[in-house]
């Protein structure tokens, strides 16, 4: 097939010239700045052919380059051959990141362009700033890729559904109480709302205009009197939804109509919005007279620590979701027992017909990534129909799933040896679980921050002298984004933010090694936070892992652990072995105990 992206770069200069544009920044985003876009959005994709999740893309007239960092240097060396894009790697030494280019290809007089419902607030005032210097300026009114995208996606129109309160444990108008007062203590009048996560976990609804994330597009608009208007499309609700909401007084408008509501606000009006989650073009509606606090949104703090009511749904779904991994595994290794062709698409048809045949199940939470030898070592691989591996009764697998159910989401990665392993295997593999363990079993002090822990993960590979790209943790959603924020657990990045760890967050532990060409590591579970004890020193907290999976012990080489961390792979199997067993029988059950056997 020949390759479009030559084709589409021409019409995007040619657009370029006619608007007396020098340069246009693409990137990974749309007006809700959201992880994972709907189609309609996702003109990088469309521009570059990388398909990637993370990446900026900048065209010139006469160069262009797109940005990623390490989990996608791999694919995006494949997918951006002959497209007369240069792959531009981010963090690595004598590599520009984009805005440093493009201080040094723009000058006096030239203009970049970025659609500005695609860019948020904050990053526009940062590309601002930094080409100041050069005496470039930037125009946002202008978006260039839609304007030569004539087969461009319309927008998603999946249904809107409540979550019910059996599942969200908490009704919509405790929880905009919760924010009004919020509000009220920031002197805000109105609260503007653009993030799709805060939005439906703020109002108890549920969609899936995006994939895998059950979320749905609309803005909202909070008054911090009994009103709020969520702008959304119309004909997504149904009528008995629409009295439901009026109820609990809130009002529907037509999803585009956020900008002229926001043009009827007044000078006695307080906005609050968090500028690094409202688009510019949004903002742009907002009149001069009205006075701006720029903030957080409230909600991301209050969702991410989850309800003792909530961590009961999330532990049984962690249960059925590990139940349904062990039938899966079982029937992997079954079928390639009898010399039966099993490929890495295979491997995701069997989880998802085991996860989808639990109670509460709604679908993935992401797309499996199921990555056998060296497609182990592309952190974000995703096997395709055009391009997979036959699985082989020998090497490691790499499969990283997970689930949307009502009372929860779920994210694991497990490495299975699927016969013959090398001691390099086994031994990658122990480093890697060694860190896990070192970072689930940590006790801290109230107020530390991921960042603060992320050495723990790494300490047994630096001690090799190996590491790897990407966090160690992220935070979970409850049935909502398998990536939530505000905390994190990574390295340290300076003037970055340093978000507590709170008890009731969940976050993900997972580090990795991956060597291009031979094999991928990465062990994941979910933890939560806990109250651990008080001392002398003050309170202290720790992790406790709420995923229900056993480690492929033949891929480890159990030498390498302390007795500390033997104890701790033994007691998390017994617990792995006790939640598991009254879901399972037969074959599945033996699987379970051979595969939870004390070391």
């Amino acid at each position: 097939m020949n390759n479009p992206t030559p084709i589409r770069l021409a019409a995007l200069r040619a657009a370029m010239q006619q608007h007396g544009i020098a340069a246009v920044l693409v990137p990974s985003a749309d007006p809700h700045l959201s992880e994972y876009l709907p189609a309609h959005w996702a003109a990088r994709e469309w521009l570059s052919g990388f398909t990637g999740s993370a990446g900026t893309l900048i065209v010139s007239r006469d160069q262009a380059g797109l940005w990623t960092d390490s989990r996608y240097f791999s694919q995006a060396e494949q997918q951006l051959a002959s497209s007369g894009i240069s792959l531009m790697k981010l963090r690595v030494p004598h590599t520009p990141e984009h805005l440093e280019w493009l201080q040094q290809h723009l000058h006096e007089g030239d203009v970049l362009a970025v659609a500005g419902d695609s860019v948020a607030v904050t990053t526009r005032r940062q590309i601002e700033r930094r080409l100041a210097d050069s005496g470039a300026t930037v125009r946002t009114d202008l978006d260039l890729p839609g304007a030569i995208w004539a087969d461009r996606p319309a927008l998603p129109q999946a249904p809107v559904v409540e979550h019910e309160l059996a599942w969200a444990c908490i009704p919509r108008a405790d929880k905009l109480a919760r924010l009004r007062k919020a509000m009220h203590r920031l002197g805000a009048t109105h609260h503007l709302l653009s993030s799709l996560d805060d939005i439906a976990w703020l109002t108890n609804l549920r969609g899936s205009d995006v994939e895998c994330n059950p979320v749905f597009l609309a803005h909202l608009l909070v008054q911090v009197e009994q009103r709020a208007t969520l702008f959304v499309g119309r004909a997504k609700l149904g009528d008995a939804l629409v009295a439901k909401l009026a109820a609990d007084g809130i009002a529907i408008a037509d999803y585009a109509s956020i900008t002229s509501t926001l043009q009827e606000l007044g000078a006695a009006d307080r906005l609050l919005l968090d500028s690094g989650r409202v688009v510019s073009a949004i903002a742009a509606a907002i009149p001069s007279s009205v006075t701006r606090i720029e903030a957080a949104n409230p909600s991301t703090a209050f969702k991410a620590v989850k309800s003792a009511a909530e961590l009961d749904h999330i532990r049984d779904v962690m249960r059925r979701d590990g139940a349904a991994l062990v039938r899966g595994f079982r029937r992997l290794e079954q079928r390639l027992a009898a010399g039966m062709t099993v490929t890495e698409l295979d491997v995701d048809t069997l989880l998802h017909e085991e996860r989808s045949a639990q109670p509460g199940w709604v679908g993935e939470s992401f797309a499996t990534i199921a990555g056998y030898q060296a497609n182990g070592a592309l952190p974000h691989y995703r096997a395709t129909p055009e391009s997979h591996s036959t699985l082989q009764p020998k090497g490691l697998l790499l499969i990283d799933s997970g689930g949307q159910y009502l009372g929860g989401t779920t994210d694991i990665t497990r490495v299975l040896a699927l016969g013959e392993t090398t001691a390099e295997h086994r031994r990658d593999a122990t480093l890697v679980l060694k860190g896990m363990i070192g970072l689930s079993r940590a006790r801290f002090p109230k107020g530390a921050s991921g960042p603060q822990l992320d050495a723990l993960a790494r300490a047994p590979l630096w001690a090799s002298g190996m590491d790897y790209g990407h966090g160690t943790g992220h935070g979970v959603g409850y049935f909502l984004n398998v990536h939530e924020g505000p905390q994190s657990i990574r390295p340290p990045v300076a003037g970055g933010a340093l978000v507590a760890l709170e008890p009731g967050m969940i976050s993900s532990i997972e580090p990795g090694l991956y060597k291009p060409g031979r094999h991928g590591i990465r062990h994941e579970n979910l933890a939560v936070v806990v109250e651990a004890d008080r001392t002398e020193f003050g309170e202290f907290l720790a992790f406790e892992t709420l995923t229900m999976c056993p480690f492929d012990r033949r891929a480890l080489e159990p030498g390498l652990l302390n007795p500390e961390e033997r104890a701790w792979l033994d007691d998390y199997h017994a617990s792995v072995r006790a939640a598991l067993s009254p879901l399972l029988d037969d074959a599945d059950l033996e699987w379970l105990h051979r595969h939870c056997a004390p070391l």
